[in-house]
């Protein structure tokens, strides 16, 4: 006795042509949510808003910008470690705007190299 599928599923040549065009869509609107994200840009502050950065979705420093107030000669670590924290969460949060828009595209999918 034979197995049989529902007509429109298993291996014929009509589904892997839908499968191939789904593929082939998914991987359209993948490249277009990138461009659309390195479009955006990400203005973080740290220090209780004495630094601030702006950065690209392509992972560019755009602007730093700096309260004289913060600059002090005798403590500039202080000032390098705004600069961290501030340029670290910007990148933190294209990270995760990334994750979340193509993971909308691809519906969950984890695909290799994305």
């Amino acid at each position: 006795m034979k197995a049989r599928l529902p007509k429109g599923m298993g291996g014929g040549p009509q589904n892997m042509q839908a499968m191939l065009k789904q593929a082939q869509q998914m991987q359209a609107d993948i490249e277009n949510k990138k461009a659309e994200l390195e479009e955006k840009e990400y203005v973080v502050s740290s220090g209780g808003g004495m630094v601030e950065v702006t950065v690209s979705g392509k992972r560019e420093i755009k602007a730093i910008g700096i309260n004289p107030e913060v600059v002090d000669p005798e403590d500039v670590e202080m000032l390098e470690d705004m600069l961290l924290a501030a340029l670290n969460e910007a990148m933190r949060q294209i990270e995760e705007e990334e994750e979340r828009e193509l993971s909308s595209v691809t519906g969950g999918l984890n695909i290799p190299g994305l």
